[in-house]
């Protein structure tokens, strides 16, 4: 007698649903971490205009506030746009960051998994979630000062944008470069290792040679961040720039 058939596709198991969703988090991870990347660069190559005068500087910030895209979007528009999608980005490299963080917390406390089992990770990759909490308070103060002007360090309300980047980074707020200096320093550090991961996630990191490759660039990266970001208050600090 013949056994009866069906064509109907078996349902997804939990570990498999579990499984996908861990590899959609993870790219969402790797996109919106290159775009922050990104932007990362832009601003620090903005900031170096310090070095050519307080009109380029000036010119450089009100460009980026006000006239970006300009006929194309009114005065001023494309600033809100941009920041809607940094938002965007941040929130969903934050949530997923957290989920993932949270499965692997849950599978490191199934009887499966053994710690001795575990790859061996760099310092960066072993501190990311407590860098990316500091890394987020930090950019939050940040923001407070020299976005909103709600913290007012060597400035006030009047100040133009090189009058607050020289107040706020002169030696008497020597405190405030030291501040400046491990709020980079974290962000290269979550930047070093985020480059690697999010080009191995995406399916770069094929080989030996690849994976040399993505390691050097990274690293290249974080340390172009650091010392581009560090160049303006250091030298401020110091008097090369008044």
């Amino acid at each position: 007698m013949p056994v009866a058939t069906t064509s109907a596709t078996p349902s997804l198991s939990v570990h498999q649903r579990a499984l996908r969703s861990n590899v959609v988090k993870k790219a969402i991870m790797a996109v919106t971490g290159l775009v922050l990347i990104t932007f990362l660069l832009f601003h620090m190559f903005g900031n170096l205009k310090m070095f050519v005068d307080a009109e380029a500087y000036n010119h450089y910030a009100s460009w980026l506030h006000d006239d970006i895209l300009y006929p194309i979007l009114p005065h001023g528009w494309f600033i809100w746009i941009f920041r809607v999608v940094l938002l965007a980005c941040l929130v969903g490299h934050v949530y997923c960051a957290a989920s993932l963080w949270r499965a692997a917390r849950h599978a490191r406390s199934s009887k499966y998994v053994h710690a001795a089992h575990r790859p061996e990770q760099t310092y960066a990759a072993r501190t990311m979630r407590v860098g990316g909490v500091i890394l987020l308070l930090l950019v939050i103060f940040h923001l407070l000062m020299f976005t909103t002007r709600s913290v007012q360090i060597g400035f006030d309300s009047a100040s133009t944008p090189y009058e607050m980047m020289i107040g706020a980074f002169s030696l008497e707020n020597w405190w405030v470069v030291l501040i400046y200096a491990i709020f980079v320093g974290v962000v290269c550090m979550h930047v070093r290792h985020g480059f690697w991961s999010a080009f191995t996630t995406l399916g770069a990191n094929v080989g030996p040679n690849a994976r040399i490759a993505l390691n050097c660039l990274a690293y290249f990266v974080a340390v172009l961040l650091f010392v581009g970001f560090m160049l303006p208050p250091v030298a401020i600090m110091f008097g090369m720039v008044n």
